[in-house]
């Protein structure tokens, strides 16, 4: 019976068994020579494992004794959380590290699945202080560091300078002003592009997208059923009303979105750090905007400050793994400078290490990096709860739902606050 098979047997009673927690045992340096491993690292293809493929070898080429196998699946943080946590709740040792949304930190440490990792990082309290503050606040829970940062994001507002330098129009600093210049650039260009491209389908992306719109509206998001959530949901449901975004906006996903900028498909869109690599020309996929986007910060309502929601993703190691000592190992190669610096060249990833904001190399390929630095450092947090899933069930069905017109603007507010009072 293979690994995958085996695994959906075990989760008709995995639930059952997910609270143990595992502790490392310590290896002294000749006895990890002399074992042989392999490490089971598991990664989303979004997070495009053709660029982390050459690292793991050179990791490998420096420990002889330590083998990787990449395992990947899900194209969504949703389809990755599902694929774990069915995996971790039935104990399974098979894995070794897998990379973890920065919002599943406290959910994968209360049940016991992630390794507490505060012991196996040498000189703690230097070694953090040179990664962003919010990196490591996101792998923490309860005072105990869970992941080491892999890279962190923001979502960012892209837009295509070449149509906007032809129209002498300005990056829009507020919601409204882009509607506007939106709409004259469609009506000028004719043909079906898109004026805004942003992700309303049942995915976490679209929690951001809801949730900077408030914040950008002057809103908390804890009271999402308030004027500024009505603000905010209002404006994505009446983009798709006027064509300004695409009639299918309730079903895009984040890479969706990127493939359709990608292709000259629209004027703006809001996305994360990744998609610029992609634009430049270092994808699988053929771009026609390469060396015509620009980058700036989300747009705002009135006279509010720009919000960005905290994005990123963690290396976890398994609590019920059997490589921890190689696998703790591996950690801390990945958050390196070399790999951080490695990872934004060629993924435009944000690093997660403070110095490689002024690194020339990392600016180079990424020169927006430097001026987005205060909005990353700004970003706002999502919920941390180990009911995230929940809470992130809620906002993101309802918002779907109200882009799609299945449900009023007002019916989703009402459902979405009565259900997050509930959890919370």
């Amino acid at each position: 019976m293979n690994r995958v098979k085996a695994r959906r047997l075990l989760s008709v009673f995995a639930l059952s068994t997910a609270l143990g927690v595992g502790y490392i045992t310590v290896a002294t340096h000749a006895e990890a020579q002399q074992r042989q491993v392999t490490l089971n690292v598991f990664m989303g293809t979004q997070q495009r494992p053709e660029i982390f493929q050459p690292i793991f070898d050179r990791f490998t080429q420096a420990n002889p004794n330590i083998k990787i196998r990449i395992e990947t699946g899900g194209a969504t943080s949703e389809q990755q959380n599902a694929y774990l946590t069915t995996v971790l709740a039935a104990r399974d040792t098979s894995l070794d590290v897998f990379l973890i949304d920065v919002v599943r930190t406290a959910t994968f440490a209360s049940a016991g699945w992630a390794e507490p990792l505060d012991a196996l990082l040498p000189q703690r309290q230097t070694y953090l202080q040179q990664f962003l503050p919010g990196t490591i606040s996101s792998a923490r829970f309860n005072n105990r560091l869970y992941a080491v940062p892999a890279f962190t994001d923001a979502q960012f507002l892209y837009y295509r300078k070449d149509l906007l330098e032809k129209y002498k129009a300005r990056v829009p600093r507020t919601w409204e002003e882009m509607i506007q210049t939106a709409q004259r650039i469609q009506k000028a260009e004719g043909g079906n592009i898109q004026g805004w491209n942003f992700q309303a389908a049942p995915i976490e992306g679209t929690v951001c997208n809801f949730l900077q719109l408030v914040w950008t509206g002057g809103g908390d998001g804890d009271q999402v059923n308030s004027t500024q959530g009505r603000q905010a949901l209002q404006f994505m449901v009446d983009a798709v009303k006027s064509k300004i975004s695409p009639a299918s906006s309730a079903e895009i996903r984040t890479d969706d979105s990127r493939k359709q900028f990608q292709a000259g498909q629209a004027v703006f869109s809001n996305n994360w750090s990744y998609a610029w690599a992609h634009f430049q020309g270092n994808s699988p996929d053929p771009t026609k905007v390469k060396g015509e986007v620009g980058v700036a910060p989300l747009p705002v309502f009135g006279k509010n400050k720009t919000a960005t929601c905290v994005g990123g993703w963690e290396w976890a190691l398994n609590a019920f793994g059997r490589n921890k000592p190689e696998a703790a190992k591996l950690l801390q190669f990945m958050a390196s400078p070399e790999v951080q610096r490695e990872i934004a060249v060629k993924g435009a990833y944000l690093p997660v290490r403070r110095a490689l904001y002024n690194d020339r190399q990392v600016l180079q390929a990424n020169p927006h990096f430097k001026s987005l630095y205060s909005t990353v450092l700004a970003a706002k947090a999502r919920p941390a709860s180990p009911a995230y899933p929940r809470i992130s069930e809620i906002i993101r069905t309802n918002v779907s739902a109200a882009v799609a017109g299945n449900k009023t603007v007002e019916a989703a507010l009402r459902d979405m606050q009565r259900d997050l009072d509930a959890v919370r």
